[in-house]
């Protein structure tokens, strides 16, 4: 038997094997005893988020060590390299890689650690550069040399080359230069910073554990080492932990503009995570509620994709008034590679994630809720799936808007002409994938679905860009075809 590299060609696989992970995790910790051991911990409560890489950087300030690997938490950290992660202080990464081999993986691998004028920094980055390729060649022309092809290295030469004494100057001065999504852990000086851009479209937040604090991307991190949530980090705020406790810093050029990404709440985070201040289960039902008003069918069971799926089906269910069945199970165990079978067996790739309880969806009219269509192959496969087992009717129904844009901030989503919605209206994706109806969230349904009370919109802005089209940036250097 041999394990194969899932093969690029076949679409079916990558959306049912690859989709998972598509972005990053940042965990920090400072003042607790064993920091690199509850940066270990969070990250695990993470994984969702990136499961190419992990590693963490822990010390005291003066030295920093590094441990980075290719793979899942629990693969790349063993005892022994915990107890080598020594110190009150520790940043943690995992990452979610689109390109390169092995070797570039691992050179990408976060955090990245660097010995500078301010001392060794540590930073572990999520989010995406939209100038990144712009700042990387002014600095290779001005003498830079990179290591790594990630845009994590622009924001440590950046902060090498930055104005002021201390570490926090330098770190303002570089994201003055910075255009895109970031959410930073910084490790330096004896303290651990945090920081959002300015439209604060990825999640920071802070947490109090005995002796210290913490930073994660998720609340759930905090939940797994008994943190106490504290609040966000704001956007365009730089955040100073250490034994005085939490100071807060701006950036200079931050605004009062926002643009959080909407897609966090959809589909990216952990259902027991609060983010941007909203408990993610409650919006996701909250979304599927909506959506049962906007879209009702003519159904007898409410059957949702696991696992994302779940919360709004629950929603949907609850407003129609019609039973909840988890028709669908998904196989938790599977990974990047696996063993090829025959090619006659169809299906094989979503029936790897997914299969069918029968007696729940046979003779039934079936209304499966799920977050999201991308290019549609991996519906279309889960309409046949459910037809086979004996339903009557399939009806599926989306807990978002079309998909039609991709994401240039963090999220590895296909070009446009690969995103089916970008080319067919919803009654040809309908007949493309074999659904009876068809029928998507609106967007001024997803907005009062974010709002507190699920009938409000909230006060302040989402970035809905992968559904509208409209960036809160300019993005015209990152478009490819």
């Amino acid at each position: 038997m041999t394990a194969v590299t899932l093969p690029v060609v076949d679409d079916t696989v990558l959306q049912a094997l690859q989709r998972p992970s598509e972005y990053c995790g940042v965990m920090g910790v400072i003042g607790a005893d064993e920091a690199a051991h509850l940066a270990y911990l969070g990250l695990y409560a993470l994984q969702h988020r990136g499961q190419e890489s992990a590693g963490i950087v822990a010390g005291d300030g003066e030295e920093l060590v590094r441990h980075i690997g290719e793979g899942l938490v629990a693969d790349v950290f063993t005892e022994d390299d915990l107890r080598r992660l020594s110190g009150k202080t520790a940043l943690g990464h995992v990452r979610y890689a689109t390109a390169g081999d092995g070797a570039q993986k691992l050179r990408d691998a976060q955090p990245l650690l660097v010995q500078c004028a301010a001392g060794p920094v540590a930073v572990a980055h999520n989010g995406n550069l939209t100038n990144a390729k712009a700042l990387r060649q002014e600095l290779e022309e001005n003498g830079s040399i990179f290591q790594t092809s990630s845009d994590t290295e622009v924001i440590c030469h950046l902060i090498a080359r930055g104005e002021g004494q201390s570490l926090l100057k330098r770190v303002q001065d570089a994201l003055v230069r910075v255009e895109g999504a970031y959410s930073l852990v910084i490790s330096g000086d004896g303290r651990l910073y945090g920081v959002r851009d300015p439209l604060g479209i990825r999640p920071l937040s802070i947490g109090k554990v005995r002796g210290g604090y913490v930073l994660a991307s998720e609340t759930c991190a905090f939940d797994l080492i008994e943190a106490e949530y504290v609040r966000d980090v704001e956007p365009g705020e730089v955040v100073v932990l250490d034994g005085d406790g939490i100071r807060s810093e701006r950036l200079p050029h931050a605004g009062d503009n926002r643009a959080r990404c909407v897609f966090e709440h959809v589909y990216f985070a952990r259902p027991d995570s609060v983010v941007f201040e909203a408990p993610v289960f409650a919006t996701r039902q909250a979304m599927g509620a909506r959506l049962a008003k906007e879209a009702p069918a003519d159904g007898d069971v409410v059957v949702p994709v696991p696992d994302s799926g779940i919360h709004a089906a629950m929603g949907y269910a609850r407003e129609a008034g019609l039973p909840f069945e988890m028709g669908l199970v998904r196989n938790h165990y599977v990974g990047r590679t696996f063993i090829e079978p025959e090619q006659r067996i169809r299906n094989f790739g979503v029936r790897l994630k997914l299969n069918p309880v029968v007696p729940l969806i046979k003779g039934k009219r079936v209304i499966v809720v799920d977050d999201s269509i991308v290019r549609g192959t991996t519906s279309r496969k889960i309409v046949e799936m459910v037809r086979a087992a004996g339903a009557k009717e399939v009806h599926l129904r989306i807990s978002a808007p079309a998909t039609s844009s991709p994401c240039f901030f963090g999220i590895d989503t296909p070009t446009r002409k690969e995103l089916i919605a970008s080319k067919m209206d919803t009654d040809a994706i309908a007949a493309h994938v074999g659904c009876d109806s068809l029928a998507y969230l609106s967007r001024e349904g997803l907005m009062l679905a974010l709002g507190k009370d699920g009938g409000t919109p909230p006060e302040n802005g989402y970035c809905d860009a992968c559904f509208s089209g409209e960036y809160p940036l300019d993005v015209d250097a990152m478009w490819t075809e």
